[in-house]
């Protein structure tokens, strides 16, 4: 938010400059509290818009205090992002519209504000469709979040005996703001779900996304539709492209980033012997137990993946620094301070391998001695994977260190990483040994 507010301060002003014109900031970048809020600066319009820059409560942020009539004002700013919901009904336009007096922040008045928070609705009919809709625009969706707009509306409707059928999503929508409604309906309902693809569907068929015409997540959802493998180049490769691009002539990828593909591995394999476990009639004595433990490795999979390209990427930020100008004594100064970041930077990626790798040693554990015992070879391998991980992690860690001029990172840093070594050691010892020990009586055909 920081960078978009510093953003509309220099859009502002160098439009201001430009053409001469008044300019205001609202939202996030508002610098008076009462231009914070959109329809407070747009109050009177244009057409109101001589008298008010008169009034020097509304002096604006950039430019002259003067009309343009060619012009008028413009108004930039930063906020979160809006997302245009809608709850259809098999009602009129005026009970939609009662509902959603009910529920927009602003209500009815002064006197009779409504239940929700950041949100703007209003009730209309939507004549292709032949419903109609309470229309929201939810300002602020980490505070008051789609499933909460949802079941308002439905509980608002059924005290007005009127049927909900189904929701719209108008434009986009961030991918957290769906994720957070599929963790709740998760919660509520005591579901098991841990793939980000079966949440999604989750929401729509919950929601009833999907109600006027198809909801396709790779053309609505904004980081699915900005998504791209040059952000990611390492991850989105082919495993031979990934293999060779090891072996080719280059610094990066190298060891560290392996160390995060073995490490995402080992976790995969985690996860895959608790899902050839979970929902198995002969193993549904541990439901419970693998509801708990494959979300844990799940979700490391996914960080751990996240890395390898994050390994490369700080290795490549101080071969940069290396290539800075060293000619004056300030140029050696930047070079100087910008290889030391880029050594920290080197650094806390393996370090922060080690440490995500860290807490999965108890649940593999408890995953070799209530798994499916014909999955126990790749919980072995898993166990050796990850050790061989924060292998990896410790010697790129290391071998950074002796660069780093600061002592106190490096005393602290080094000691961390011994630490988390020795863990790995004893840990992996330790799954290996559980696996050793599991009844081969208890084997099942599956």
């Amino acid at each position: 938010m920081d960078d978009c507010v510093h953003c509309a301060d220099i859009f502002g002003q160098k439009l201001a400059e430009l053409l001469h014109v008044p300019v205001f900031l609202y939202g996030e970048a508002a610098r008076k509290e009462s231009r914070r809020n959109l329809p407070s600066v747009r109050s009177g319009e244009y057409e109101a818009l001589p008298d008010k820059l008169k009034l020097s409560d509304w002096s604006p942020d950039f430019g002259p205090a003067l009309f343009v009539p060619s012009w008028g004002a413009t108004v930039t700013g930063a906020r979160k992002f809006l997302v245009a919901f809608n709850v259809n009904l098999i009602a009129t336009k005026e009970q939609a519209h009662r509902i959603a007096l009910d529920l927009r922040e602003q209500g009815r008045g002064k006197d009779q504000p409504g239940l929700l928070q950041k949100v703007q609705a209003m009730g209309w009919y939507l004549d292709e469709a032949n419903i109609a809709q309470v229309s929201t625009n939810i300002l602020d969706y980490e505070l008051t979040p789609l499933h909460t707009v949802h079941q308002e509306v439905c509980r608002v409707a059924e005290e007005l005996k009127l049927p909900v059928v189904g929701s719209q999503i108008v434009g986009l929508i961030p991918l957290k703001a769906v994720m957070d409604s599929a963790d709740f309906y998760i919660q509520r309902d005591g579901l098991f779900i841990v793939e980000e693809e079966h949440k999604v569907r989750l929401v729509i068929s919950k929601l009833g996304l999907d109600s006027l015409g198809p909801f396709n997540p790779k053309e609505r959802i904004i980081e699915y539709m900005v998504m791209s493998a040059e952000l990611r180049p390492l991850v989105s490769s082919s495993l031979q492209q990934f293999v060779r691009s090891v072996g080719a002539r280059s610094a990066a990828p190298g060891g560290g980033s392996v160390s995060a593909v073995v490490a995402a591995l080992g976790a995969a394999l985690g996860a895959m012997v608790g899902q050839m476990t979970y929902g198995k009639r002969q193993f549904e004595k541990e439901d419970h137990v693998m509801r708990r433990l494959i979300p844990q490795f799940h979700e490391a999979t996914t960080k751990l993946l996240e890395m390898v390209d994050q390994d490369a990427l700080a290795f490549n930020s101080y071969m940069v620094a290396l290539k800075m100008p060293k000619k004056t004594s300030e140029e050696i100064k930047r070079r100087t301070a910008a290889m030391q970041e880029g050594l920290q930077a080197a650094v806390a990626v393996p370090l922060a391998l080690a440490e995500k790798i860290s807490v999965l040693w108890s649940p593999l554990k408890e995953m070799v001695v209530y798994g499916n015992i014909a999955c126990k070879s790749d919980a072995q391998v898993a166990a050796k994977a990850l050790e061989t991980a924060v292998f990896g992690a410790y010697f790129n860690v290391s071998i950074n260190l002796k660069d780093i001029a600061d002592e106190d990172f490096t005393t602290a840093t080094r000691k961390r990483a011994a630490v988390l070594l020795q863990e790995a050691k004893e840990s992996a010892a330790g799954v290996l040994l559980a696996a050793d020990q599991r009844d081969q009586s208890s084997l099942h055909n599956l």
